[in-house]
């Protein structure tokens, strides 16, 4: 049995064991190119796509739209591509245990709906795979807390908290490590971001530089022009979010069609009735222009003169049947899923064993670099073996 067998074996047993906690259990992420990319080592490595989700709330059309469907895009391309759902990220502050369980098979169900395909990427949840946590520990020993805490996101979710846990402080370091741990070269991102990516570049190039050439300084995948991302409902100031905790602020993938039309006929705009697209000066109805634009296909410029003779009133009417049109077949989809449990455990399971190749993989190369004696392992294998088939 060569190591990387071995390593997803004994994994695959611990998995099974703490099946009943873990086993049901976005990061979007950007960098603009620049001098760090320029820091890497000679080494070529395979063209690999990495791009996590939290499975905390269901997608919303922004998540779809700015994401999900640019996923699929890249599938479909033949990319090398893994798809991760973040559970550990979702645990970051409190959290429902029970929900997170649900919520990890809704999602896997949602993304599935959408179009991932199991057969042409890897679609596997993070806690399954122990290693993602035990290279988070050898990043954060390269890096340090002034360089954390210049992190905007730390800063703006802290003054919300009274008590602050060190899992914000330091989650960066996890998305760091479920980027390298794949040898991910492209990160699917969004503009919110972009720190944390380059916070990987940075790891990257240090553990390359103290330990040797190992692993490649991710590229980012810009998936959103400022300019197209949807915004808020009612704040059109700010973006579709999936943690806010107004419900009519946003469109979620799984909206019946009686409430998409309630939604979008609750949606913020102006005392002008005329359509038009002026995003600083109408951001309201503006939003739904860019709406009706990527679901369509055409530009600001087309749409605008087609509704001219509509007031915002019948304009909100039109998105709305927009947006049903293209989200009633992926709820459908979902509810035929989410009635397959078993095989959408299988999914998740097969996903597991392939990004475990990888992973293991990498893991060996790492400890190996850092001084981990890899050979103490390997004497130990009978024994763990025979641990193994007696569990």
């Amino acid at each position: 049995m060569n190591r990387s067998a071995f390593y997803r074996k004994c994994y695959t047993r611990v998995t099974c064991i703490g099946r009943s906690v873990t086993n049901y259990s976005s990061i979007v992420l950007s960098v603009a190119l620049g001098d760090l990319v320029s820091w890497t080592f000679t080494n070529d490595y395979p063209k690999r796509i990495f791009s996590g989700i939290q499975p905390s709330g269901g997608l919303h059309l922004g998540n779809y739209l700015g994401a999900v469907q640019k996923w699929i895009e890249l599938q479909n391309n033949g990319e090398n591509i893994v798809w991760s759902i973040v559970d550990l990220h979702s645990i970051t502050l409190p959290h429902d245990p029970k929900e997170l369980n649900d919520n990890i098979l809704k999602m896997t169900a949602t993304l599935l709906a959408c179009g991932i395909d199991p057969k042409k990427s890897i679609l596997f949840q993070q806690s399954t795979i122990p290693l993602h946590t035990q290279l988070c520990w050898v990043l954060g020993c390269i890096t340090t807390l002034p360089r954390l805490s210049r992190l905007p996101q730390f800063r703006e979710k802290s003054q919300e908290l009274k008590v602050i846990p060190l899992s914000l402080y330091i989650y960066p370091v996890l998305q760091a490590a479920d980027i390298l741990l794949y040898k991910a070269t492209h990160i699917p991102v969004g503009q919110d971001q972009v720190q944390h990516i380059q916070l990987a570049q940075e790891l990257a190039v240090k553990f390359n530089k103290r330990y040797g050439d190992t692993f490649p300084v991710p590229h980012s995948l810009v998936n959103e022009d400022a300019s197209q991302r949807i915004k808020s409902l009612r704040d059109p100031t700010k973006k579709m979010s999936k943690s806010s905790q107004d419900e009519k602020s946003k469109i979620e993938i799984l909206d019946e069609p009686d409430v998409i039309r309630e939604k979008i006929k609750k949606a913020v705009t102006d005392c002008t009735s005329r359509v038009t697209y002026e995003p600083e000066t109408r951001p309201g109805v503006s939003n739904l222009v860019i709406i009706h634009s990527m679901l369509t296909g055409k530009s600001p410029d087309e749409i605008c003169p087609e509704v001219e003779s509509l007031d915002t009133g019948k304009y909100k009417m039109v998105v709305a049947e927009i947006v049903i049109e293209k989200l009633t077949p992926l709820r459908e989809e979902f509810l035929r899923l989410i009635r397959e449990p078993i095989y959408l455990q299988e999914v998740l399971k097969t996903g597991t064993d392939k990004a475990m190749e990888i992973a293991s993989d990498c893991w060996y190369e790492v400890q190996s670099k850092i001084g981990f004696e890899g050979d103490v392992f390997r004497q130990n294998e009978k024994h763990v073996q025979n641990i193994s088939r007696k569990l």
